[in-house]
C-alpha cells in the first residue's frame, strides 16, 4: 500500500485541540479538554479529502514521535474505525470514520501493518476517547466496525 501524507492538527498528549483554518492557513485553538483528558496519539487530517461532515478525513497517527501542529508526516494506513456521528440538536447520523496510520520512519511500530496488530485494549481505549471527546460537544460518536488497511484506503480514495 502506498504511503500518504498526513497533517498533524493536535499532537499526542495535548489537552488543547487545534484545527487548521484554510482561509488564514494557520492553526487555531478550538478548545481545551477537561483536566486529565489528552489526545492519546497525534491527530490530524488527510489533505485533499472530504468526509460526510464536510471536513477532511480524520486520522490518528500511532507513533513514538513528538510532533506539532502543522507537521506533515508520511504514513502507512493500518486501518480505521468505521463510525457514525450525530451532531447536537440533529437526528441524522453522518459517517465520521477515524483512520489510523503509522509513520514510515517509525521503528517502534514498523511491524504494525493492520489495526488488528494493535492490542484490543489500545483499540478500545481509542474508541472510548472518541466517544468521550464527542460527548463533550454534545455529539454522539458510535463505532460500527474496524476497517482493515485495504477497506480504509478504498474509503479514503472515494
Amino acid at each position: 500500500m502506498n504511503p500518504i501524507d498526513i497533517v498533524i492538527e493536535t499532537p499526542r498528549g495535548s489537552a488543547q485541540k487545534y484545527n487548521y483554518d484554510p482561509e488564514s492557513k494557520f492553526f487555531r485553538l478550538k478548545k481545551i479538554l477537561p483536566e486529565g483528558m489528552v489526545f492519546p496519539y497525534d491527530f490530524g487530517f488527510i489533505p485533499n479529502t472530504k468526509g460526510e461532515d464536510g471536513d477532511p478525513l480524520d486520522i490518528l497517527i500511532i507513533s513514538e514521535f513528538n510532533s506539532f501542529p502543522g507537521c506533515m508526516i508520511t504514513c502507512r494506513i493500518i486501518g480505521g474505525i468505521k463510525a457514525t456521528q450525530v451532531e447536537r440538536d440533529k437526528k441524522e447520523a453522518v459517517r465520521n470514520d477515524r483512520f489510523m496510520a503509522v509513520p514510515v520512519q517509525s521503528s517502534t511500530y514498523e511491524k504494525i501493518n493492520n489495526i488488528e496488530d494493535l492490542s484490543e485494549k489500545i483499540i478500545k481505549d481509542i474508541q472510548h476517547f472518541f466517544i468521550n471527546y464527542n460527548e463533550l460537544e454534545g455529539k454522539v460518536f458510535t463505532p460500527i466496525e474496524l476497517l482493515n488497511p485495504t477497506s480504509a484506503m478504498k474509503t479514503i480514495q472515494t
